[in-house]
């Protein structure tokens, strides 16, 4: 019994502040970020979408070649950035999901259907959220090129171009300025589209800039180009160190 008192004096002596400096606070997080970043823009009748293949763990490169592009249909492609394995997961999810209305309708669940989709998903695990910053694009059933950004529970607003992840802030404002004309001077209310040909060209210029400051993307991006017919992909290779 006078053992125990002893203890609890202790006890008491260290949280009075007496031996504060023994005391030692361990905290563990579920979460991890692997950086990389994701974008796309949208067209008259097109939609690029794109992200880098890094993936990393603090400031070591785990892997070189992990997509970030995930084909939901054939017009519609979700591109995750943040932790990949709950990117994964999510993936998972929606593919099951997709997968049985195709089986019991018999067709493909339009794009603006597969958005409402991914944001009710993401608001069912509001408590303990899938970390991932997502981006749907897709053609939609007028034609047109659609892009979806999302926040980490499932708020989205359909935008004409969205960049999730490390790079965004750097990504971000040369969208504003080129696609947006938000940053320029002379401008015409309603700017013209960019043609196809100058947003892959603009793709590539983004993720080189961002690879040149932010040490979480790089080696290769992956782009494709969704119109009505399907999606085409291409490789882009950035710095590798």
């Amino acid at each position: 019994m006078a053992e125990a008192k002893l203890i609890v004096k202790a006890v008491a002596a260290d949280h009075d502040g007496i031996n504060s400096a023994a005391i030692q606070h361990h905290q563990w997080s579920p979460y991890v970020v692997n950086g990389g970043t994701v974008m796309a823009v949208a067209g008259k009748d097109f939609v690029v979408v794109a992200g880098d293949t890094r993936m990393s763990s603090g400031y070591n490169i785990t892997s070189r070649y992990v997509p970030k592009l995930h084909e939901l249909t054939n017009q519609c492609v979700l591109a995750s950035a943040g932790m990949q394995a709950d990117a994964i997961t999510l993936r998972k999810v929606l593919t099951a999901r997709l997968t049985q209305y195709r089986q019991k309708h018999g067709r493909d669940v339009t794009a603006h259907s597969i958005a409402q989709l991914l944001s009710n998903t993401l608001y069912h695990k509001r408590f303990f959220p899938y970390y991932t910053f997502n981006t749907l694009a897709g053609v939609d059933a007028e034609g047109k090129g659609a892009v979806w950004g999302y926040d980490a529970i499932g708020s989205y607003e359909r935008v004409p171009y969205v960049v999730n992840g490390s790079g965004s802030a750097l990504i971000t404002s040369i969208l504003d300025n080129q696609v947006g004309k938000k940053t320029q001077r002379w401008t015409a209310e309603d700017p013209e589209p960019l043609p196809l040909e100058e947003i892959i060209d603009l793709v590539k210029d983004c993720f080189t800039a961002a690879g040149e400051r932010d040490i979480y993307t790089g080696d290769k991006v992956n782009i494709c180009v969704i119109t009505k017919e399907g999606t085409k992909w291409e490789t882009f290779d950035l710095k590798a160190d």
